[in-house]
């Protein structure tokens, strides 16, 4: 079996407003699988449905061969869930806290002090597993965190939104810690807010709006639906915009224009080409360049792109009224 993820035609109702609305989704095993989309999207509620903690309306969910509603506990003992908030005793010490989840998960006293020894080690937290959790950094105990959700080497491991407020070097080191686990079989299902996070680690990316996936790919698939590269000139003089833009063939259509940043930017189809057209013609023009520079989209725009302006708060209403339902 390929797909360590099945859900198909899942919906969840509360009241009107729909958090699931037919959602489908697939994710490969041992790949990292980015699920992004605004507040109240319907992201949270998807992994809730996944784990077992949340029963949908209608449709069907499968993690690791199992089905969620008449095999739940059969995929509890195969998945690991890191969630939004940290679920840490902070006045215990990271090693007290691993060897407290693993007693939870009856794995015994040795089995659990044996797994606590090789998850410090694992995650760099062996010199600190004595110091009191509520001494840790925020990169620190998002690692622990992470640990204590592998206790039981899950099979499937779902990050809902794991570096929410942690500093760029702290999250980084989650960053690595989640590659090392997929290089070791782990599929993993993140959820995030970083349009950066998902091009950094995941394999395919969904992206989810009003509780349907509107677009699933690589990055590089979805970027290229927003146009393909760009290129992106800034002037010294912001009053000679409308005149360059005019001088340019390749900004016949879809090109932006930043004043502020005394910027535009428009799609080109044969990158070098069009560099040297840009730069010859404001030459010849007179019209001195700032900066010139060709580029791919980001993830940023292309989320933009397929969620669209106004979508935002609907979604975002939906999920603050699903939320209190539950």
């Amino acid at each position: 079996m390929d797909d360590a993820i099945v859900v198909e035609g899942a919906r969840k109702q509360y009241g009107e407003k729909a958090a699931l609305d037919g959602l489908d989704l697939r994710v490969g095993r041992g790949t990292v699988h980015g699920l992004l989309g605004p507040n109240g999207a319907g992201k949270t509620t998807t992994v809730r449905v996944l784990t077992t903690l949340l029963r949908p309306d209608s449709g069907r969910a499968e993690v690791a061969g199992y089905d969620v509603l008449k095999q739940a506990d059969r995929v509890r003992g195969r998945i690991g869930l890191l969630g939004q908030h940290a679920a840490l005793d902070e006045e215990l010490g990271g090693r007290q806290n691993l060897e407290m989840f693993g007693r939870l998960y009856h794995l015994g006293a040795r089995r659990a002090r044996s797994r606590a020894e090789e998850l410090l080690e694992r995650f760099d937290l062996a010199d600190t597993g004595n110091k009191q959790v509520k001494r840790y950094s925020g990169g620190m105990r998002r690692r622990l965190d992470l640990a204590a959700s592998l206790i039981t080497d899950p099979e499937v491991l779902f990050l809902d939104e794991p570096t929410t407020g942690l500093d760029p070097r702290s999250r980084a080191e989650v960053w690595a810690s989640v590659r090392s686990l997929v290089g070791g079989g782990t599929t993993v299902l993140l959820t995030t807010q970083y349009l950066e996070e998902a091009d950094q680690l995941a394999d395919r990316i969904s992206v989810v709006d009003r509780g349907q996936v509107i677009a699933d790919g690589t990055a590089d698939e979805l970027k290229a639906r927003t146009g393909g590269d760009r290129i992106d000139v800034v002037l010294r003089d912001a009053g000679q915009l409308g005149t360059a833009v005019g001088l340019l063939e390749i900004a016949a259509k879809d090109v932006s224009v930043d004043v502020d940043r005394r910027l535009f930017s428009a799609p080109v189809v044969d990158r070098m080409n069009a560099l040297t057209q840009v730069v010859r013609a404001l030459e010849e023009a007179g019209i001195e360049a700032e900066d010139i520079a060709l580029r791919r989209p980001t993830l940023d725009e292309v989320f933009l792109s397929l969620t669209g302006p106004g979508r935002s708060e609907e979604a975002a209403a939906a999920g603050a009224l699903a939320k209190e339902a539950v």
